[in-house]
């Protein structure tokens, strides 16, 4: 370990993408809803959430059944272009919004030698208009992450621990040990108590409250990922970074 980021104990940031470090205001739903409506489908935005992951075209199959005699498949590819159509527009006229210092905390975490990786229940396509929408990129030295796993990247979504093995994977982090997850729903906290993780972080501002995270197993419930930092970095690191912290005081005990 270099002297610069000596006293590091984490070596990788594995970070949920809507809800803990950017908010979509919904877009993402409500398109899927107009789209799969203009065919007249019917689905609920709980039916949505259960559905929507890594098999995008099943979900529309079991919402929308064909109609007219039109063949499934070309049926579904077209309402998946309307879709994502609907949401370009979409994140036009209402743009996604990063959580609040949710970039200075990629560049803090980076600056101190951790590898940030975000990781999506959306497929890729969503996932990258969502993060176009915001300006961030990934993968070389000067990009907003170092990695982005997504829902197609995996054979299974959370609380699988397999998002956080194929980040490990894509930045060559080989100790889960020395890993961190966090999100803002159970499903997040389950994941990285699963993979094994050091830190199974919770945030606070997705849509759950504290103690529906603190129900689940974890380390750490924070006020935002702004708090990140303080737990993961030497304290020399830390002396040069100037905005004062969220509140760590929602730092609470595991639950074992």
């Amino acid at each position: 370990m270099s002297t610069r980021h000596a006293g590091r104990i984490v070596d990788l940031a594995v970070l949920d993408l809507v809800g803990t470090t950017l908010h979509d205001h919904s877009v993402v739903y409500s398109c899927w809803l107009d789209a799969v409506s203009a065919v007249g489908g019917r689905a609920d935005r709980f039916t949505l959430q259960r559905w929507l992951g890594p098999d995008i075209h099943r979900t529309l199959a079991d919402v929308s059944p064909p109609a007219g005699g039109d063949p499934g498949p070309h049926r579904e590819e077209a309402v998946h272009r309307d879709f994502l159509e609907r949401l370009a527009v979409a994140c036009v006229e209402r743009p996604p919004t990063p959580v609040e210092g949710a970039l200075q905390v990629f560049r803090e975490l980076r600056a101190g030698g951790i590898r940030v990786a975000l990781t999506s229940t959306f497929p890729r396509d969503v996932t990258t208009v969502l993060l176009g929408a915001v300006g961030w990129d990934v993968g070389a030295a000067d990009a907003s992450v170092d990695a982005l796993v997504t829902a197609d990247d995996v054979p299974a979504g959370r609380p699988a621990p397999y998002q956080v093995f194929r980040a490990m994977e894509r930045t060559g982090t080989q100790d889960v040990a020395r890993v961190l997850v966090c999100g803002d729903a159970g499903l997040d906290l389950r994941a990285g108590t699963n993979a094994g993780a050091r830190y199974v972080v919770g945030v606070l501002t997705g849509d759950r409250g504290a103690d529906t995270l603190r129900s689940v197993r974890h380390t750490h419930v924070v006020a935002s990922v702004r708090d990140l930092p303080r737990l993961t970095l030497p304290a020399a690191h830390l002396a040069a970074v100037t905005p004062p912290p969220t509140a760590l005081a929602a730092a609470s005990p595991a639950v074992r």
